[in-house]
């Protein structure tokens, strides 16, 4: 077996046909689908039982609820294949996803790819600034892809990659519970940290599926913002202890915070969102005049603000002076002329 895909299913009925399709569609046949229903109440697994009964590489792992971490857990130590890669219920893959992937791997003999994929309606790739198409070594993944997962969540998600399963083993990564970081971006750090190499791709076949309403709800009904300040706080694995110093680890961790803060406030211009202009201002005020985000801005500055852009020299020094109208004005200017 070439690749176990695993597939965490939580009440997924609404897209899971499509999600099936698109696998069972694969140009490598030495694949095996690892579906883990995680306690769905919805016809999720109905539907995984009728696909499994015509393709025999369709399996199917049923449990408790107990969260997409203990899902993924399960779905690798079920696992038989060389590699490993994930897909969500509700995502499609293109025909020849795996198997561009696992060429990639076998072709530079690396412990993972890394490849793009398409986010929203849109389907814009998410693209990475690794070199591409060429073999990254040890050296490149402590220099330059662990620090980017600490300055970053750009590349947490697990499924725009493949990983070798020996690979997983050696290093002894797993889907955590609780973690403020995000389990993905845990997985990751774990995994590469062990990982002796890894190939960057410029090939977008994962299709992430923006759900209808779903940005609505997500932003109504979760703080972001405290999140961030937990990733913030949060212990990283000891190996960060050993590449990077205090300072450096300052920096990184105030780049990413101060890039969510940007993100967020570009969000709550949108229409979309649902929230009024006194609730946008509101939290935006309370962003910006957090003690965190007035340490983390100052550090940021010092350190990168003089490679920001012009869109973001404006945004950080309205960040500066606490003006939550100019960065509402200055986020909505910027999201018109981009024709959003």
């Amino acid at each position: 077996m070439e690749v176990s895909v695993i597939v965490p299913v939580f009440n997924a009925e609404a897209h899971l046909e499509q999600c099936i399709a698109s696998l069972r569609a694969q140009t490598l046949d030495a694949c095996e689908f690892i579906f883990v229903n995680d306690g769905s109440t919805d016809g999720s697994r109905r539907i995984i039982e009728r696909h499994a009964a015509l393709d025999d590489r369709i399996v199917l792992i049923d449990q408790p609820n107990r969260g997409v971490s203990a899902a993924r857990n399960a779905g690798l130590q079920a696992a038989v294949g060389r590699y490993a890669g994930f897909v969500d219920a509700d995502d499609e893959v293109a025909p020849d996803w795996f198997e561009t992937l696992r060429d990639a791997a076998e072709r530079h003999q690396c412990d993972a790819v890394i490849a793009q994929f398409a986010e929203g309606a849109a389907g814009r790739p998410a693209a990475y600034p690794f070199p591409a198409g060429v073999r990254l070594d040890r050296s490149f993944i402590r220099g330059e892809l662990l620090p980017y997962f600490v300055r970053s969540d750009r590349c947490n998600s697990v499924c725009n990659k493949l990983y070798r399963m020996s690979a997983v083993r050696r290093s002894g990564a797993a889907f955590p519970r609780g973690v403020a970081l995000g389990e993905d971006g845990w997985f990751n750090m774990l995994f590469f940290a062990a990982a002796e190499s890894v190939v960057y791709l410029e090939h977008c076949g994962y299709r992430y599926r923006e759900r209808e309403g779903s940005a609505t709800r997500r932003w109504l009904d979760r703080d972001y913002f405290a999140r961030a300040l937990e990733v913030y706080h949060a212990e990283l694995p000891p190996i960060y202890g050993e590449l990077m110093d205090e300072r450096e680890l300052e920096i990184c961790r105030a780049t990413k915070l101060i890039r969510s803060v940007l993100a967020y406030i570009y969000v709550y211009c949108r229409p979309s969102v649902g929230l009024t202009p006194a609730e946008r201002l509101r939290r935006v005020r309370r962003m910006i005049g957090h003690r965190d985000v007035r340490r983390a801005l100052d550090v940021y500055c010092a350190a990168l603000g003089g490679e920001a852009g012009r869109y973001e020299r404006i945004m950080l020094r309205l960040m500066k002076r606490r003006s939550a109208l100019g960065l509402y004005c200055a986020a909505t200017y910027s999201r018109l002329r981009s024709g959003e």
